[in-house]
Order: structure tokens, then sequence, then C-alpha cells
């Protein structure tokens, strides 16, 4: 069974700490902004944020394909870059998992997992009787055994991507860095293969880092999530707190996609276009001091719909998701609702609804500018149950 070399990686230090790490190209703002990252042996990290947010550049410092500008990285307790130290990729112990695969078309797919090997035992470092054993074993592990002399014409994307894996994990270095592995696949090979391939980081103990522009499926299969925005990385924790406790509003938008309703806070708890929706516990209020301006985030599923001829809602859009709908309820301000609701729940465009909304994991976000939000004042006053 393919396990991680003892030696490499410990369960007693991280296998990678960044500090501070910065990179920029040219005069523009820096790609990578002072990134401080500690990752666990067996941790599997999702980054996640828009393109151009910095998490393709920072894997690349990882990997040791681009320099950064000042910053510290160790990896299993080694410094690879920062403090007068520079190790290139190839003495990194890092296996890399490339967008596109990077696959040789003219070898088959033991020849490309056995590459690397071949590299190390070149260097010294691997008996070369044991490159085919690695390379089998890489090839069991990812459930392509018996296809070992086909070539990456005669696979499916899936199967090609389970020869990236296989030739990034024969080596076991402690860390996988996979780069929007899934993202030229299809929806059911992507979903399948997502959690395959977590199930196999994780019975060989491996460290893994990969970069998804699909919030679903960083938290669905990361053990923690890194949001980035900018170059500046903005929270990292499980999913469940990056969910449920967004750090700032962007987190918040780009990770729950969620609704920002206006709200001023009175003696009796915030005034909404929703209605009076009952104060919320202080641990979900991101502001603190005498604010009482802003937004109330609150997420598509803690919205319950009632069908109402004088409700303050009409129903302006609907998606069938399989097991649920989604809605759009227009407010009194044009502003759009979102509302997931089980599919059997089915109203009709143009119907009038009011709702409920569960108040549980509402937070609040003070606006930028809390004197300046009219929505708000002009909010009416019907009564939502919490």
């Amino acid at each position: 069974m393919l396990s991680l070399d003892p030696d490499a990686a410990s369960a007693n230090k991280p296998v990678l700490v960044c500090k501070e790490v910065t990179k920029q190209f040219g005069s523009a703002p820096p790609a990578v902004n002072k990134v401080e990252l500690s990752l666990q042996q067996g941790e599997l990290l999702g980054l996640l944020g828009p393109s151009g947010c910095g998490k393709t550049t920072l894997l690349r410092l990882l990997a040791g394909f681009e320099k950064p500008e000042a910053g510290e990285i160790v990896i299993t307790g080694q410094p690879v870059c920062g403090s007068g130290q520079w190790l290139p990729p190839e003495r990194r112990q890092v296996g890399i998992v490339f967008q596109d695969y990077a696959l040789f078309p003219h070898l088959n797919v033991v020849e490309n997992v056995s590459f690397g090997l071949k590299q190390l035992t070149r260097k010294g470092q691997l008996p070369k009787k044991q490159i085919r054993t690695l390379a089998l074993e890489a090839i069991n592990l990812v459930g392509l055994s018996g296809m070992e002399k086909r070539y990456s014409h005669e696979l499916s994307g899936g199967q090609q991507q389970r020869v990236a894996l296989a030739r990034a994990l024969a080596p076991r270095p402690p860390l996988i860095l996979l780069d929007e592995p899934f993202s030229n696949l299809d929806v059911q090979v992507r979903l399948y293969l997502r959690q395959e391939v977590r199930d196999i980081l994780k019975s060989i103990g491996a460290s893994g880092i990969f970069v998804t522009h699909d919030q679903e499926e960083a938290l669905a299969i990361a053990d923690k999530v890194g949001v980035m925005q900018g170059g500046n990385l903005l929270q990292v924790a499980a999913p469940e707190t990056i969910y449920q406790q967004p750090a700032s509003r962007f987190v918040a938008e780009f990770v729950t996609q969620a609704n920002f309703v206006s709200a001023i806070r009175q003696s009796s708890g915030w005034k909404t276009e929703l209605g009076l929706i009952a104060d919320l516990p202080v641990s979900n209020r991101s502001v603190s001091g005498e604010i009482e301006q802003g937004d109330l985030m609150i997420c598509q599923e803690d919205v319950t719909i009632e069908q109402d001829a004088a409700g303050p809602l009409e129903v302006r859009g609907r998606q069938f998701l399989g097991r649920e709908y989604q809605y759009q309820l227009m407010m009194p301000s044009s502003q759009m609702l979102l509302v997931r609701t089980l599919a059997s729940q089915r109203l009709a465009i143009g119907d009038r609804v009011r709702v409920k909304v569960d108040r549980e994991r509402l937070r609040f976000f003070a606006n930028e500018n809390s004197g300046s939000n009219a929505k708000a004042s002009q909010a009416t006053t019907q009564t939502v149950a919490a």
C-alpha cells in the first residue's frame, strides 16, 4: 500500500508554513500579499477566490515556479525559500497536479507515472528497481490497474486526471498541490472524482492544497478553506465556520451567495424591508460600537415562504434544481431576494408571498458609510417570525 515517507512528514510539525509570503509583478499591486498559512499532515486546504485573486500564484510560489519578493516558506521543517534559502521545484518534496494534466502523449500510463521517479533515480535518491513497483502502486491506488499500457488519447478525461494524480503521488511527497484539477471534467465525473481524490489523499495521510473557484467544491472536500481576494488571504477556517461565520462582507458574498438586506437597528430589533427581525446574538455582529446601519446577511436556505395574496413580495423567477426550487422574490425596493425551498413547494410567477427568516445564522455587516442607507430608513415594519 502506498504511504508517505515517514522521514518526510511528521505529525509533530506542520507540513507547510508560510510567513508573510509576498509576490509582485512589476508595478502592479501584489499578486500575493503577506500570506500567513499553516498546514498539518493529512489536512486538505481548498484555496477559493475569484479569477485573479492570487490563488494560483500562491500555489506556484509553494511549488517553486515563482520566487517571492518577501516572506518564508517551510515544507516539512525545511526552509525552501526566504532567509537566504532557495530550493528549486524538484527538491521540494511536492507533488503537482496541473489543470490540463500535462501528460506526455508519447508515453503510456506507467511511463507517465514513472517519469518523476526516474528523476529521483538519476539523483541517486531512489534505487532503479523500485521505479516500477512504486509506479504500479500509485496506478493501483487511483483505480487504473490494467490500463498501464494505454496512452493518454485512449483515456477519458477522468482517467487522465487519475494518471496525473498517480504521477504526483508516486514519489510519496508529503504535500500535493492541485490547480483546479476538476475544471475540465463534466459535472458527474467531477462530483465523483473530487470525493475519490479526497479519499485517496486521506488514505495515505498526504496533505493537499487545491485551487478552485467553485464554492461547493471547496466546502465539500476540504478540511480547511482559505478565501483570497486581491492577493490577500482573508480567512482560513473549517468549511462550516467559513459558511456560517464569514469574517468579512466579501467572504460572505463569495462563499455563501447569501442575500444582503438593508437594516437599521432599533430597540426592538432590526428594521428591514422584510419586517422587524429580532436582535441578533452578539457573536453574529461583525462590528462593535454604536454603528446601527448596514446589511443583514440572510442565507437562501434560512428563509421560509408563505403564499399570501396581500404579501409584500412577488415571485419574479423560479429555477428547478432537482431536490429544490430557487425563487427570486422582488422586495418593495425592487431588490431581489433569493430563496431555496423544497421541491414540494411550487409557486407560480407573479404570486404574492411573505417570508419568515431564521435569525440563528443572520450576520450583520456595517456599511462603510453608515449614514447613507435610504432603503433601510424606508423599510416596512411587518413582523418577521424568528
